[in-house]
């Protein structure tokens, strides 16, 4: 998860997602685009959709803020240029947290990982097109456990997600057989 840390009081030095006030005529989704090219240099996604709302009425210290969260995924490969101030965190070992930014994190892992498997979401994480081994550590990462290749494929084959380019990897340094190629198919990941 891409994090920034916070230079200014409430939560000084504490890591928050990125994020910002809705300006005037603004969609949600045109703001959340924009805090993303302007807090963490982060200006194409993959996939994106709301996550939740939040209103808890303290869960900001100087007045009352509603949140909508959103879950964005950056393309792959992807290796944005981010700020100093700004660094990738596996939600499992979350730095020191501002505000509710924590439990809006895991709410977006949660998301991911129950979508996984019966949507193209993973098409949002993956290449246009990659091996099977390729896709597995992509799951793999997401779903936070080692996941059967062949399971894997077997899964997306039958639900219409996934198909063969019928072109092949040439094998490595090390040798092998040429790997097959896959991509998604051509659907919305939402």
């Amino acid at each position: 998860m891409l994090l920034w840390q916070r230079a200014k009081d409430p939560a000084k030095g504490a890591w928050a997602l990125p994020g910002g006030y809705l300006d005037g005529g603004e969609t949600l989704e045109r703001s959340i685009r924009r805090h993303l090219a302007a807090k963490v240099d982060v200006r194409k996604l993959s996939h994106l959709e709301q996550l939740e709302t939040r209103s808890e009425p303290l869960r900001y210290p100087r007045e009352r803020q509603l949140a909508t969260a959103y879950l964005a995924l950056v393309p792959t490969p992807a290796d944005p240029a981010v700020p100093e101030d700004t660094g990738w965190h596996t939600v499992d070992a979350l730095p020191r947290m501002a505000f509710d930014h924590g439990e809006i994190a895991r709410a977006g892992r949660e998301r991911l990982r129950g979508r996984l498997m019966y949507t193209s979401i993973g098409g949002a994480l993956a290449p246009a097109t990659f091996t099977i081994a390729d896709l597995r550590e992509i799951y793999a990462a997401a779903l936070g456990h080692d996941v059967s290749s062949t399971n894997l494929q077997r899964v997306l084959v039958r639900r219409g997600l996934l198909e063969a380019t019928g072109e092949r990897r040439e094998p490595g340094p090390s040798g092998g057989r040429p790997a097959a190629l896959f991509r998604f198919t051509p659907r919305r990941t939402t």
